[in-house]
């Protein structure tokens, strides 16, 4: 039966990367895109209880944006029953990097523990200044996490947040702030927080709606209740010829699934 969900799910996902092709980003890689998501499914088989067509609505999230399951850039996380698009914080960095219009030379951000000095401020000039000064192999209490965007010009943008004003966006925008990324991977999550607030100060070209409502769709939210009594979709109409590997497809590396079209995917 598991065999059957994931060739459904392979079939379907394929289908709608084709039929949403030209909304996806000029490099992108379908096909490593669609064996990497595939891969992180098998790997997370509870996800396989959940409506096959949530399901394909983060991985498209995801496809739209160019980031990639299997990296971090952005994870499949159960939510009420169903399962949404999270954005990651190496998929944020990524995405502004290249979306951004003004040229990026950098954009980071990091945690600041206790023991770590950081003064940070505006110039007389009106211009922003941050310094940090961490703690070599410093493991101590995280007092706060900051986020640079330093352009090709030489200026530079910041955002700076305690960990209890990071907390507070976790326990007011979670249902469940003690499970998903937010529990397994506190950090990455309060980096993205406290980047994805500055880059509300930096322009990003979309390419599309399409890309701009995936963008803009990234709901922290978690819920660690268990999958519902019911599937909606049970994934039970997956043809038996379909055959796919779990491995994870390199960049440059060409492959061959043997998936046949089954239009499913319908417009509107």
């Amino acid at each position: 039966m598991a065999n059957e969900l994931i060739q459904s799910l392979t079939n379907d996902l394929n289908t709608s990367l084709d039929y949403v092709k030209e909304a996806l980003p000029k490099d992108f890689n379908a096909q490593r895109f669609l064996q990497n998501t595939i891969a992180v499914v098998k790997k997370n088989p509870d996800l396989m209880q959940y409506n096959k067509n949530d399901l394909l609505t983060a991985s498209l999230r995801a496809a739209y944006l160019g980031l990639d399951f299997m990296n971090n850039e952005a994870w499949i996380v159960p939510y009420k029953g169903t399962v949404q698009f999270q954005l990651g914080y190496k998929g944020a960095c990524k995405f502004v990097k290249k979306y951004s219009i003004r040229p990026l030379s950098d954009l980071y951000a990091k945690v600041v523990r206790k023991g770590d000095e950081i003064t940070y401020g505006v110039k007389d000039n009106g211009e922003p200044y941050l310094k940090w000064e961490p703690v070599a192999f410093n493991g101590d209490e995280i007092l706060g996490v900051f986020a640079v965007a330093e352009f090709k010009d030489e200026k530079m943008l910041f955002e700076v947040m305690t960990k209890d004003e990071i907390n507070k966006i976790r326990n007011s925008s979670s249902r469940c702030s003690g499970s998903g990324p937010w529990k397994e991977h506190w950090e990455e999550m309060a980096k993205k927080t406290v980047l994805k607030r500055l880059c509300k100060n930096i322009e990003t070209d979309f390419d599309n709606t399409e890309q701009r409502e995936a963008w803009e769709s990234d709901n922290e939210v978690y819920d660690n209740r268990p999958a519902p009594d019911k599937v909606v979709d049970a994934f039970s109409d997956a043809p038996e010829e379909v055959k796919v590997e779990s491995e994870v497809v390199e960049e440059g590396e060409q492959i061959t699934l043997d998936i046949p079209d089954v239009p499913q995917f319908k417009k509107g």
